[in-house]
């Protein structure tokens, strides 16, 4: 039969009150899903707004909505990086790199944090308890420190060294880096937790996951906070300080001759791109992070009786970074535009690159043979495959 929902929450808030050997009140991996503390603080089952069939409803149709775009367009990116050769470029394969975390936030966070926040306990098993919140705080961490690399390699690239380049190696080897160092920073969320059952009755039970810290019961405060500003203060400090100096560089820089110019165009245009990108991360992520630290700075904010629809808001917020970046990527930078339509076959792209095909071979530039990746010479298009007859 049915258990009492106050029942329940009563039995969830015994196990928060229990001697708490260390389990933070709330965790710091952005996109972890709400713990059971934080479910326990609530009133009761009855007055948690999220149960409200409307509420769900909403909630799905965020949650649904951002899967689809996010994996769209992240899988987008990384395949047509990966289809034209003109694409293989270091500040490319950074941005793979990104799209690759984003990827792994749409599949690992989204899915089962909807899923808990329906449902209301932990529905995954032990060993899942374990795993799924070190990869979402894996994810989150490489998708961080990579917008950091980004920057950092533009600021390289145009305030000190503008003429010279990252060599593949060397950014084959800051990826991997990247991904251990981000494996490193996450493993206390694997380490440090606890699967527990609660026999509701001889016949029900429910389960939940949290983080459990072997010290005092500040060694998850500590670690929450550490987290905030590795994941968002510090990122926010590089990143404003890199896109600072490049555009104050590019501002001052004059640059001789057509050739040059407009080099210094598309600079300017791919760093306005990178930096909306950034804008975009801070914006969404900050009601999260704010909220986050709330909590980690007075526990009284989970007493509150809308905390566990709020989290999920501020959730929803920060997740639609995770699916902004692949469209900002089309909207600002005119070689993913073009790899875009080419991709999705539009009739209409396709058209108009078999003109200035045309064109061009009329003018002699088209070079040897009809087939094979050839670069169309004019900076409105991207280099595609030239044999159309095939197609």
């Amino acid at each position: 039969g049915a258990v009492d929902n106050t029942t329940t929450s009563q039995l969830i808030i015994m196990w928060e009150m229990r001697d708490l050997t260390g389990s933070s009140a709330a965790s710091m991996n952005c996109c972890s899903l709400p713990i059971m503390q934080d479910e326990g603080a609530l009133l009761d089952g009855l007055d948690d707004s999220t149960k409200l069939i409307g509420v769900q409803v909403i909630l799905i149709l965020a949650y649904s909505s951002i899967i689809l775009f996010g994996v769209t367009g992240n899988a987008l990116v990384i395949y047509v990086v990966y289809k034209f050769r003109n694409l293989h470029t270091v500040t490319n394969f950074f941005i793979v790199n990104l799209a690759v975390a984003d990827l792994l936030v749409n599949t690992l966070c989204l899915p089962f944090t909807l899923m808990y926040t329906l449902y209301g306990e932990w529905k995954f098993g032990q060993a899942m308890c374990y795993l799924l919140p070190y990869a979402q705080g894996l994810a989150v961490n490489v998708s961080t420190i990579t917008l950091n690399i980004i920057a950092l390699d533009r600021y390289r690239s145009i305030v000190h060294h503008m003429e010279t380049k990252m060599s593949k190696d060397v950014c084959a080897v800051v990826i991997a880096v990247t991904w251990v160092a981000s494996a490193v920073l996450a493993s206390p969320l694997a380490i440090f937790r606890e699967y527990v059952t609660f026999d509701l009755t001889p016949e029900q039970s429910i389960q939940g996951c949290a983080e459990k810290w072997p010290g005092s019961s500040t060694d998850g405060t500590v670690y929450s906070i550490s987290m905030f500003f590795l994941q968002y203060g510090l990122p926010l400090s590089v990143i404003s300080f890199a896109y600072a100096r490049i555009w104050t560089k590019l501002r001052k820089h004059i640059s001789p001759g057509g050739g040059r110019s407009d080099r210094h165009r598309r600079r300017q245009k791919t760093t306005k791109m990178l930096a909306v990108v950034v804008a975009v991360f801070a914006v969404s992520w900050l009601p999260f992070h704010a909220f986050q630290l709330a909590v980690d700075i007075d526990s009284s904010v989970l007493e509150m009786k809308d905390y566990k629809l709020l989290y999920t808001v501020f959730h929803i917020v920060a997740m639609c970074s995770a699916f902004a970046n692949p469209i900002l990527y089309g909207w600002m930078n005119r070689n993913y535009r073009g790899a875009f339509a080419a991709v999705c076959k539009c009739g209409r792209a396709e058209s108009r690159l078999r003109r200035v095909h045309s064109r061009d071979t009329k003018r002699g530039e088209g070079g040897g043979g009809s087939s094979g990746l050839e670069c169309i010479r004019n900076e409105k298009y991207l280099c595609l495959f030239r044999n159309y007859s095939q197609k």
